[in-house]
């Protein structure tokens, strides 16, 4: 069932919205809904928005560092707040004669242009990626797939300067079914692409005949990756604990989404690397986390990241990198993809897990050689 604007905007709660040097301050932080989902990585830019200012929205430097969020909190906060809510109904699967040209990323300014901010031109803050990658989806209410259609920009397409067309896109991959679960992966091939690109995806839930437009900002290095287990076709990544995770989770219907904590960094060594370490999404019992990894002012071949968690946090899946838990110290070893890293250049891991008390962020130390 289609929600108005207006519904969604009492459902997240109020906003006040007054000028201030962004032109742009919340008096009254809204939660996101948790009815939907969206592609957390790469982060589609609804997603990657809230989940970098989220939790310091009304700073007024973001003009400055992130200016194409910027100008989307400016001219609709709630954008981000729901950004799991991206998408039309009815399409029928003429996707093409439902979105035009240039308005791609706000699913053809769905809900009456509730999301046309994402459709701005610019410099996208980029997710760093191999060319063999795996795609994850996050589904907070479960609906299922009955496919995901994923498609790259073309060599020599530059999204920060050209709209995004649908001449301007390759289909790569079109999934089979997936299950209602908390997350679907597939494994994604670039090719020989470099540079910036999208990953445009369209996300057909099985519920209804509910179409999701996900653009996600990426920087590929030219370098292979592993395109291991899950297959591209219709896995279904699922918590190993007793009932799924939503936007990786345990329960079938979260009862809330939060923000993300803010970011505990590992300290940094010249020529080693670094770890910062965000929550994606927190419910009752259960959480996502993702953490990225810099290197220093030299290359790498290999990371290693040791998470020192308090409160007896304990993981229960997990994505890009090996992980082994002993007590409270959970160690991360880079996949076989995504250890290599050049001065300053940066990859990611995530996992679920649950938490009982106060679910703190861990204590992090980098390793690398």
């Amino acid at each position: 069932m289609q929600v108005s604007s207006t519904a969604r905007r009492i459902a997240i709660g109020a906003l006040v919205v007054v000028t201030a040097a962004l032109g742009l301050a919340v008096l009254d932080r809204p939660q996101p809904a948790s009815a939907h989902g969206s592609l957390t990585d790469p982060p589609s830019r609804n997603y990657g928005c809230w989940d970098r200012w989220g939790s310091d929205f009304q700073n007024p430097n973001m003009v400055n560092v992130d200016p194409m969020c910027a100008q989307a909190w400016q001219a609709n906060p709630n954008t981000m707040w729901n950004w799991n809510g991206l998408y039309r109904e009815g399409v029928a699967g003429n996707h093409q004669a439902a979105v035009p040209d240039g308005q791609l990323c706000s699913g053809g300014r769905t809900q009456n242009g509730f999301y046309a901010s994402l459709d701005t031109v610019g410099p996208w803050v980029a997710a760093t990626k191999p060319n063999k990658f795996t795609l994850t989806l996050t589904d907070q209410a479960q609906h299922g797939a009955d496919y995901l259609l994923i498609y790259i920009t073309k060599q020599g397409f530059d999204p920060a300067t050209q709209p995004l067309t649908w001449n301007s896109l390759e289909l790569i991959q079109r999934t089979a079914r997936y299950a209602p679960a908390p997350m679907y992966q597939a494994q994604v091939d670039a090719g020989t692409r470099t540079g910036r690109h999208v990953v445009y995806t369209i996300w057909q839930a099985s519920h209804l005949d509910q179409s999701y437009y996900l653009c996600s900002d990426v920087i590929f290095t030219g370098q292979g990756g592993s395109t291991g287990s899950p297959t591209p076709s219709a896995s279904a990544s699922k918590s190993p604990s007793a009932s799924p995770s939503p936007s990786r989770s345990t329960s079938a219907s979260p009862s809330r989404s939060t923000s993300p904590s803010p970011s505990r960094s590992a300290s940094q060594a010249p020529g080693g690397c670094s770890a910062s370490y965000a929550k994606s999404s927190e419910w009752a019992g259960g959480f996502g986390a993702n953490v990225t990894v810099t290197a220093g002012s030299a290359g790498i071949s290999q990371w290693t990241v040791r998470m020192t968690f308090a409160n007896g946090q304990t993981v229960t899946s997990f994505w890009n990198a090996t992980l082994t838990t002993s007590g409270s110290t959970v160690t991360a070893v880079n996949a076989s993809y995504n250890g290599r890293l050049n001065a300053g250049q940066s990859t990611s891991f995530g996992f679920n897990g649950t938490w009982n008390g106060t679910n703190n962020a861990p204590t992090l130390t980098c390793t690398a050689q």
